[in-house]
């Protein structure tokens, strides 16, 4: 498996093939909230020096990405921060050669290369990922919690 930083240009197409399954598979909103992706703010983003994008392939196929927000942290403007907004795998790879920790090794290795001092990273409860983030080191920092407010 090979893991390549790119623009979100190079991966887009790949990455939107993946993007119904992984709304369907993760999305705590389905039956609420069509799923309708801001795209043009993550295209703003990447003008901008801002996104960050890893692709996990095997023999030229998408398996796995992750998409990341690099920006000073607000309120600790001298740490550039690598912020997780989404990661997915294929569920026929995640368990394939530790497809994730790869994944997230490349990652890493790109945001050092950006001169990232933090990165934060998280995980759905009902999809839990902790075992990866603890097995790459990270600490747990918060919990969130949510509740649609239907008036």
């Amino acid at each position: 498996m090979i893991a390549a930083q790119e623009s979100l240009g190079m991966a887009f197409d790949e990455i939107r093939g993946c993007l119904d399954t992984h709304y369907e598979q993760l999305s705590l909103h389905r039956g609420r909230f069509p799923w309708v992706c801001n795209f043009a703010e993550y295209w703003r983003r990447e003008a901008e020096g801002e996104l960050l994008v890893v692709v996990l392939r095997e023999r030229g196929e998408a398996v796995g990405y992750y998409v990341g927000f690099v920006r000073p942290g607000l309120h600790y403007q001298t740490c550039l921060t690598l912020t997780m907004d989404v990661f997915w795998i294929k569920p026929e790879w995640r368990d394939i050669g530790m497809g994730a920790l790869r994944l997230f090794r490349k990652v890493e290795q790109s945001a050092h290369l950006r001169g990232v001092n933090l990165m934060m990273a998280g995980s759905k409860l009902h999809r839990d990922s902790s075992r990866l983030f603890k097995a790459l080191g990270y600490a747990p920092a918060e919990q969130w919690h949510y509740k649609f407010l239907d008036y």
